[in-house]
């Protein structure tokens, strides 16, 4: 189980871990999250605007985040440990759809000097039970790249089943990417009152 405050600031707690909705006050820690770790994440995301990586860039974006949040459309979460309010890695949900569907698609990174210690697995395993268990979804999509063996353990430890290979499905570092399709169901699912 997990320990939360459920409101617009949702903390998460696992471990030593503190997963968190990103706020508005977050734009130096994400921008230095992202400049630090631009070249470890480059082959595994999209190609970046230069304002991706820069202060002025992120305090635009966290207001659309936060729009986001607030009408629950979208929840970008930060990964911290409970010492430092450093972020370490970032989950984020997207696509959500509610009835009929009740499905999202999630999404993630972890700094290279913090891979090979569980924590990506501890911090998605809370939040894909918060999501399941608070905002009532039935299914949680999630996409690799095949050579990306680290991403595909952490999900198939989860319980992410495989569903099959999409050819050509993502723009990542200027080069269409052939991705594994997984999802998770919550098997206690139950309609929303």
């Amino acid at each position: 189980m997990f320990n939360s405050i459920i409101n617009r600031s949702t903390t998460l707690v696992v471990d030593e871990l503190k997963i968190r909705l990103i706020g508005n006050k977050d734009s130096a820690r994400i921008t230095a999250y992202y400049q630090k770790n631009r070249a470890y994440l480059q082959p595994w995301e999209p190609l970046r605007d230069e304002n991706f990586f820069l202060p002025e860039g992120w305090e635009k974006r966290l207001l659309q985040l936060n729009e986001l949040h607030k009408h629950n459309l979208a929840y970008y979460f930060v990964i911290t440990t409970k010492d430092s309010d450093d972020i370490i890695g970032v989950i984020n949900f997207s696509n959500l759809v509610k009835y009929p569907f009740y499905a999202c698609h999630v999404g993630y990174s972890l700094a290279e000097a913090y891979q090979g210690k569980g924590i990506m697995h501890r911090a998605l395993d809370v939040v894909v039970e918060w999501i399941f268990e608070e905002k009532q979804f039935h299914r949680i999509m999630a996409a690799y790249m095949p050579r990306n063996k680290r991403s595909g353990k952490v999900l198939e430890d989860l319980g992410f089943e495989k569903e099959g290979r999409a050819k050509d499905y993502l723009l990542i570092n200027g080069k269409w990417e052939d991705h594994i399709l997984t999802a998770k169901t919550n098997h206690n699912w139950v309609p929303p009152k």
